[in-house]
């Protein structure tokens, strides 16, 4: 879908989005760009999860998802993260509509072999869903939740994953993803971390093998280097702020730009 931006906003900035973030968002809305937004919701989940006693556990940065966790992920997603979202985005004067990926099957996944439990690996995307709701005048805001194909078991999704597939599905012009972080680090040569402003995926693998990409941040870069091998044109990974979204939107540098290299068609 020419000229879609998907926006995956990270659970541990929800908070800190601040409302020129949506302000924005409802200027681009008004202004004719096609916006989408995926979600997460990890400390939520989590903050959840203590309340009812249930330990919260993580492997590369994934989350173990157990039949009780798989129960809260569906509340604290598909309520009230989505819903907090869909009304922040109608007070800033966006228009807004939330939705998880169970409805309608929009993304169908098969559970994963690692050992993570109830979590999904992506097999189809339905982006007539986004498509309609986007052509009704509303943003969709996504919650990265699926069901397999038997429709029989819901799944977690990692946003950051979620975020790629749909945005490669639509055909999307860049996939923006928000994070605490000013975009990719790397130590110079006096120790201290700095910008990257500009990559691609071959040199991002480098950095993985070579452990200066590590923790939740590989997620996010692996999501873009599949983005990108399935016609997304590139992934900004930056902070929520006006000026960067901005600045995204309208094809200027901000964060770090993540290109198609050697390996991408």
């Amino acid at each position: 879908m020419k000229g879609v931006t998907v926006i995956k906003c990270g659970g541990s900035t929800m908070e800190q989005l601040p409302f020129p973030f949506f302000q924005t968002l409802a200027n681009l809305q008004r202004d004719g760009k096609p916006i989408v937004i995926v979600h997460g919701g990890g400390p939520a989940i989590n903050a959840m999860l203590q309340k009812l006693n249930i330990t919260p556990q993580f492997v590369d940065g994934l989350r173990i998802t157990c039949e009780e966790t798989m129960g809260v992920v569906e509340m604290v997603l598909g309520g009230t993260i989505n819903k907090e979202l869909v009304r922040r985005l109608t007070q800033a004067g966006a228009k807004a509509w939330g939705v998880s990926g169970i409805d309608g099957a929009m993304l169908t996944a098969k559970q994963t072999e690692k050992p993570l439990g109830l979590v999904g690996e992506i097999v189809q995307v339905d982006s007539s869903i986004p498509q309609s709701i986007l052509a009704s005048g509303y943003v969709p805001v996504i919650a990265p939740l699926a069901v397999t194909e038997n429709g029989k078991q819901p799944l977690n999704v990692n946003a950051d994953v979620a975020a790629g597939a749909i945005a490669a599905a639509l055909g999307a012009d860049r996939l923006v993803m928000v994070t605490d972080v000013p975009g990719i680090l790397k130590p110079g040569p006096d120790g201290q971390q700095t910008l990257v402003t500009e990559t691609d995926s071959a040199q991002i693998k480098q950095w993985i093998d070579a452990g200066v990409i590590y923790g939740g941040m590989i997620p996010k870069v692996q999501s873009a280097m599949d983005a990108l091998a399935q016609g997304v044109q590139n992934v900004v990974i930056c902070r929520g702020t006006a000026d960067d979204l901005v600045s995204v939107c309208n094809g200027q540098p901000a964060g770090t730009t993540i290109r198609g290299g050697r390996d991408n068609p």
